[in-house]
């Protein structure tokens, strides 16, 4: 009998491993390689954003397949440079899955709400009011001005809904060298950080899937070997009933946008490359003017 009940532990543990730690379609890892290969982006949609605070302002969210796989990512200069990946603890404290280790305590930036959580609370689903980073994977993506006052000290902003990226819509995060895929959402964003603009970052439930329970809200990871893969147009948003939003662990949750993730990943050619230009059109030309615009604004405008 004991014996019975050891393997059954064994094996609900295996499934949750399995579950965390989903292969990487074939088109999606070649999309990577493809990518860690290149030396730079060929159409930024804008640049000039830090990695860590001590190193280059050599990264940008990268437009080179925006046209034929409809996709924006972040990818930094130099071959074998995407990104890293800080925790972001901001958020629902105390709730579902909460073990401490994205505390207010250890978490030296933590705020109490994230980006979009109007919208989150908006949905009306029982007991959620904003993201959890103990169960929602999120990703922090776009970088927003925190203090319009002293625009001379601020670093780089950008906007991803100026490309038709929607706020809580799916993303693709592909993590631990190529070898695993984490679907997500887009759920928080950047400030602007001074005259520092910072992008790799995501909820703790997301990078521990990637990393391990090692991480914390002061334990990240440090490659820069991380893919964050955001998809154009309101077809990426699950919306209310699209997603488990009051799931009490991070597999359920993912579970919930296993489905439309795999349909997004779809737009992905099959040997990863494509055309890899963006292609001159006046939809194009719309989204160049708006991120022109924006890139002076800010987020206000939208």
């Amino acid at each position: 009998m004991l014996l019975s009940l050891r393997f059954l532990i064994l094996t609900i543990s295996l499934l949750a491993c399995l579950a965390s730690a989903r292969d990487v379609p074939s088109n999606l890892q070649n999309l990577y390689t493809k990518l860690l290969k290149q030396k730079k982006c060929k159409h930024p949609l804008a640049s000039g954003f830090y990695s860590t605070a001590d190193g280059p302002n050599t990264y940008s969210y990268c437009g080179d397949h925006l046209s034929d796989f409809q996709i924006l990512y972040i990818r930094g200069r130099g071959r074998g440079r995407l990104a890293n990946m800080d925790v972001d603890c901001d958020g629902i404290q105390g709730g579902a899955s909460d073990d401490g280790r994205c505390s207010i305590g250890v978490s030296a930036d933590y705020q109490s709400t994230t980006a979009f959580q109007d919208m989150v609370a908006a949905y009306n689903v029982s007991g959620v009011k904003d993201l959890n980073t103990y169960v929602h994977p999120y990703v922090v993506f776009g970088n927003e001005v925190e203090n319009d006052n002293n625009k001379d000290s601020r670093g780089n902003v950008f906007d991803p809904r100026a490309y038709l990226v929607e706020p809580l819509s799916v993303m693709a995060v592909v993590c631990d060298g190529g070898s695993k895929l984490v679907y997500g959402v887009w759920g928080d964003t950047n400030g602007d950080d001074g005259d520092k603009s910072m992008v790799g970052e995501a909820s703790l439930a997301l990078a521990t899937a990637c990393g391990g329970r090692a991480m914390s809200g002061s334990n990240g990871i440090d490659e820069e070997d991380v893919l964050y893969l955001a998809f154009v147009g309101s077809e990426a948003v699950p919306g209310k009933m699209g997603a488990k939003w009051d799931a009490g662990s991070f597999d359920e949750f993912e579970r919930s946008i296993e489905g439309l993730g795999d349909q997004l990943v779809q737009r992905i050619a099959a040997d990863g490359k494509a055309s890899g230009m963006v292609r001159a059109s006046w939809g194009l030309m719309i989204w160049m003017f708006v991120a022109l615009v924006g890139g002076h604004l800010g987020f206000c405008w939208i």
